[in-house]
């Protein structure tokens, strides 16, 4: 029976406890597949990460569930990134990391002991949601009434697939109450995919959108503290369908989560429009809470 350490990181808050935990294995090319998902399972963290080397980047990373392997997860690279320049793994400020949905940027800004860290995600794609909004708002515990419908409900990816539900008032994030098991029945265009409300109204003044997201039914977890992809995708929903003042080739918005959950956290949403569609890259930073030890 091996012992394999284990990094717990908050990301998306400088104060421990609060933001998006994810568990982090570093050196981890000594593991297998099943042993990963095993780890995964046991830390049972929504996603927890695995440094590997890589050919053709500074270090790949594979991302799991306590389910299933993603191809990429926002929080927990953020966290990854942290645990590598804070273990003396990295030193350089700028590098390309792989995934499995290719290689991405990422930089680091170091001020004192804080460090911001910048990542890079795919630009975004929008498929339309066809499928009645009343089974999908019965999903969450929400009424049809309390969908927002002057905006689309799409599923969007800047690297994984989420819906993106525009809920009316921030009051009604505290009545949701996600019955995952029904999403694959409900998302009948991507029964795969997450799900992911949000609105206009925020608790923090200085943010411009509130979210939450609830895991896809296969993922073996219920609900997302502070993500770092569907918060990208949100920037760039916000820069397609909602954004009508501000400058259309570049946007940058905040987006709050994790409130309801009393994990509190915040992302920095960076948007470009180009000759491509829009680009998109998060901000965030990260905290170490303490490390421990799994057995396989």
């Amino acid at each position: 029976m091996n012992e394999i350490k284990v990094l717990h990181i908050d990301a998306f808050s400088e104060i421990a406890n609060k933001g998006n935990p994810a568990g982090i294995v570093l050196n981890a090319d000594h593991l297998n597949e099943h042993q990963m998902q095993r780890i995964a399972k046991l830390v049972g963290f929504n996603e927890t990460a695995f440094i590997l080397k890589s050919d053709n980047s500074d270090v790949r990373i594979r991302y799991f569930t306590p389910g299933h392997e993603i191809d990429l997860c926002g929080h927990a690279t953020i966290a990854s990134i942290y645990a590598l320049r804070t273990n003396k793994q990295i030193t350089q400020d700028s590098i390309t990391i792989e995934t499995n949905v290719g290689h991405l940027p990422i930089r680091i800004y170091e001020e004192g002991k804080q460090l911001s860290i910048f990542m890079q995600q795919k630009p975004a794609q929008f498929l339309p949601f066809k499928s009645p909004i009343n089974k999908l708002a019965e999903s969450i515990g929400l009424t049809k009434h309390e969908i927002d419908l002057q905006y689309p409900i799409v599923y969007g990816n800047t690297g994984v697939w989420t819906l993106l539900i525009p809920i009316k008032k921030l009051e009604s994030f505290h009545k949701m109450k996600p019955n995952n098991q029904l999403f694959p029945k409900v998302l009948k265009e991507m029964p795969k995919s997450s799900v992911h409300p949000f609105c206009l109204e925020t608790y923090d003044e200085l943010a411009d959108m509130h979210g939450r997201h609830f895991s896809s039914s296969y993922s073996g977890t219920t609900e997302d503290a502070v993500t770092g992809t569907a918060s990208g995708v949100m920037g760039a929903y916000f820069a397609k369908y909602i954004n009508n003042e501000r400058d259309m080739n570049s946007l940058s918005i905040l987006v709050e989560q994790g409130q309801e959950m009393d994990r509190d956290g915040r992302v920095s949403v960076q948007v470009m429009q180009t000759s491509v569609g829009y680009e998109v890259g998060i901000y965030g930073t990260a905290v170490y809470v303490r490390d421990f030890k799994v057995s396989i």
